[in-house]
Protein backbone atom coordinates (compact mmCIF):
# COMPACT_ATOMS: atom_id res chain seq x y z
CA UNK A 1 0.00 0.00 0.00
CA UNK A 2 1.17 3.42 -1.41
CA UNK A 3 1.42 6.51 0.92
CA UNK A 4 -1.21 8.50 -0.95
CA UNK A 5 -3.73 5.37 -0.45
CA UNK A 6 -2.70 5.35 3.49
CA UNK A 7 -3.36 9.08 3.60
CA UNK A 8 -6.59 8.46 1.42
CA UNK A 9 -7.73 5.59 3.96
CA UNK A 10 -7.22 8.17 6.98
CA UNK A 11 -8.65 10.82 5.49
CA UNK A 12 -12.12 9.31 4.48
CA UNK A 13 -12.40 8.01 8.21
CA UNK A 14 -11.24 11.26 9.40
CA UNK A 15 -13.50 13.13 7.01
CA UNK A 16 -16.53 10.38 8.10
CA UNK A 17 -15.80 11.46 11.62
CA UNK A 18 -16.79 15.22 10.96
CA UNK A 19 -19.83 14.40 8.87
CA UNK A 20 -21.11 12.27 11.95
CA UNK A 21 -19.96 15.07 15.03
CA UNK A 22 -20.94 18.11 13.18
CA UNK A 23 -24.59 16.37 12.80
CA UNK A 24 -24.41 15.95 15.95
CA UNK A 25 -23.46 19.18 17.26
CA UNK A 26 -25.87 21.15 14.91
CA UNK A 27 -28.91 19.27 17.03
CA UNK A 28 -27.62 19.26 20.19
CA UNK A 29 -27.85 22.13 23.05
CA UNK A 30 -25.68 24.79 22.46
CA UNK A 31 -23.96 24.87 26.20
CA UNK A 32 -20.41 23.99 27.66
CA UNK A 33 -20.39 20.03 27.84
CA UNK A 34 -21.88 18.02 25.72
CA UNK A 35 -21.74 20.74 22.85
CA UNK A 36 -18.23 21.45 23.74
CA UNK A 37 -16.84 18.11 23.48
CA UNK A 38 -17.68 17.00 20.44
CA UNK A 39 -16.69 20.27 18.96
CA UNK A 40 -13.07 19.46 20.13
CA UNK A 41 -13.54 16.03 18.45
CA UNK A 42 -15.09 18.03 15.35
CA UNK A 43 -12.35 20.18 15.14
CA UNK A 44 -9.46 17.27 15.51
CA UNK A 45 -11.39 15.24 13.22
CA UNK A 46 -11.03 18.41 10.84
CA UNK A 47 -7.26 19.11 11.53
CA UNK A 48 -6.80 15.29 10.40
CA UNK A 49 -8.90 16.00 7.28
CA UNK A 50 -6.87 19.26 6.31
CA UNK A 51 -3.59 17.18 6.89
CA UNK A 52 -4.64 14.25 4.53
CA UNK A 53 -5.63 16.73 1.85
CA UNK A 54 -2.73 18.70 1.61
CA UNK A 55 -0.68 15.29 1.62
CA UNK A 56 -2.62 13.99 -1.06
CA UNK A 57 -2.80 17.01 -3.24
CA UNK A 58 1.15 17.26 -2.49
CA UNK A 59 1.64 13.80 -3.67
CA UNK A 60 -0.54 14.22 -6.72
CA UNK A 61 0.02 17.91 -7.74
CA UNK A 62 -0.77 17.83 -11.37
CA UNK A 63 -3.61 16.50 -10.67
CA UNK A 64 -5.47 17.30 -6.75
CA UNK A 65 -3.76 21.05 -6.91
CA UNK A 66 -7.21 22.93 -6.26
CA UNK A 67 -7.63 20.06 -3.30
CA UNK A 68 -4.66 22.10 -1.23
CA UNK A 69 -6.58 25.26 -1.91
CA UNK A 70 -10.23 24.12 -0.56
CA UNK A 71 -8.43 22.18 2.27
CA UNK A 72 -6.83 25.53 3.25
CA UNK A 73 -9.98 27.15 3.15
CA UNK A 74 -12.34 24.77 5.03
CA UNK A 75 -9.80 23.92 7.28
CA UNK A 76 -9.38 28.17 7.45
CA UNK A 77 -13.31 28.40 8.54
CA UNK A 78 -12.89 25.40 11.27
CA UNK A 79 -9.85 26.99 12.76
CA UNK A 80 -11.55 30.39 12.64
CA UNK A 81 -15.03 29.17 14.17
CA UNK A 82 -12.84 27.40 16.71
CA UNK A 83 -10.82 30.20 17.96
CA UNK A 84 -13.51 32.52 18.38
CA UNK A 85 -15.33 30.53 21.09
CA UNK A 86 -11.68 29.51 22.24
CA UNK A 87 -10.07 32.54 22.59
CA UNK A 88 -13.51 34.69 23.18
CA UNK A 89 -12.92 37.09 20.64
CA UNK A 90 -15.15 40.53 21.12
CA UNK A 91 -18.70 39.19 19.10
CA UNK A 92 -17.06 35.79 19.14
CA UNK A 93 -20.85 33.25 18.57
CA UNK A 94 -21.53 34.73 15.29
CA UNK A 95 -17.75 33.95 14.11
CA UNK A 96 -18.07 30.88 16.00
CA UNK A 97 -21.44 29.64 14.35
CA UNK A 98 -20.31 31.27 10.83
CA UNK A 99 -16.75 29.27 10.72
CA UNK A 100 -17.89 26.01 12.35
CA UNK A 101 -20.91 25.96 9.77
CA UNK A 102 -19.00 27.21 7.21
CA UNK A 103 -16.50 24.91 7.49
CA UNK A 104 -19.24 21.95 8.08
CA UNK A 105 -20.73 23.34 4.63
CA UNK A 106 -17.04 22.26 2.90
CA UNK A 107 -17.13 18.98 4.20
CA UNK A 108 -20.56 18.06 2.28
CA UNK A 109 -19.57 19.67 -0.90
CA UNK A 110 -16.35 17.41 -0.78
CA UNK A 111 -18.53 14.66 -0.40
CA UNK A 112 -20.89 15.53 -3.12
CA UNK A 113 -18.31 16.40 -5.35
CA UNK A 114 -16.14 13.56 -4.86
CA UNK A 115 -18.57 11.08 -4.40
CA UNK A 116 -22.32 12.56 -6.41
CA UNK A 117 -21.93 10.37 -9.48
CA UNK A 118 -21.67 7.31 -7.34
CA UNK A 119 -24.83 8.25 -5.25
CA UNK A 120 -28.21 7.81 -6.48
CA UNK A 121 -30.84 10.73 -7.21
CA UNK A 122 -27.62 13.38 -6.24
CA UNK A 123 -25.69 11.81 -9.82
CA UNK A 124 -28.06 13.40 -11.87
CA UNK A 125 -27.19 16.42 -10.40
CA UNK A 126 -24.89 18.38 -12.53
CA UNK A 127 -21.40 17.99 -11.18
CA UNK A 128 -20.77 22.01 -11.26
CA UNK A 129 -24.02 22.54 -9.51
CA UNK A 130 -22.56 19.87 -6.53
CA UNK A 131 -19.63 22.98 -5.49
CA UNK A 132 -22.95 25.30 -4.94
CA UNK A 133 -25.68 23.58 -3.80
CA UNK A 134 -24.46 23.15 -0.04
CA UNK A 135 -23.43 26.77 0.22
CA UNK A 136 -26.74 27.85 -1.46
CA UNK A 137 -28.92 25.61 1.63
CA UNK A 138 -26.60 26.30 4.36
CA UNK A 139 -25.99 30.04 4.17
CA UNK A 140 -28.94 30.81 5.15
CA UNK A 141 -29.31 28.72 7.90
CA UNK A 142 -26.15 30.41 9.05
CA UNK A 143 -27.88 33.58 8.97
CA UNK A 144 -31.15 32.01 10.55
CA UNK A 145 -28.48 30.81 13.66
CA UNK A 146 -26.86 33.60 13.85
CA UNK A 147 -30.00 35.58 14.24
CA UNK A 148 -31.96 32.84 16.49
CA UNK A 149 -28.37 33.30 18.88
CA UNK A 150 -28.28 37.56 18.17
CA UNK A 151 -29.86 38.32 21.69
CA UNK A 152 -26.95 35.96 23.29
CA UNK A 153 -25.69 37.88 26.00
CA UNK A 154 -21.55 37.50 26.08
Amino acid sequence: MDFHTILLIIHIIAGSFCLLTGAVNFSVKKEKGYHTRIGEWYHSGYFVVFITSVGMAIINWSESAYLFYIAIFSYGLALFGYLARKMRWRGWLPMHIGGMAGSYIGIVTAVLVVNGADIPLINHIPSLLLWFIPTIIGTPIISMVNKRYSTYVE
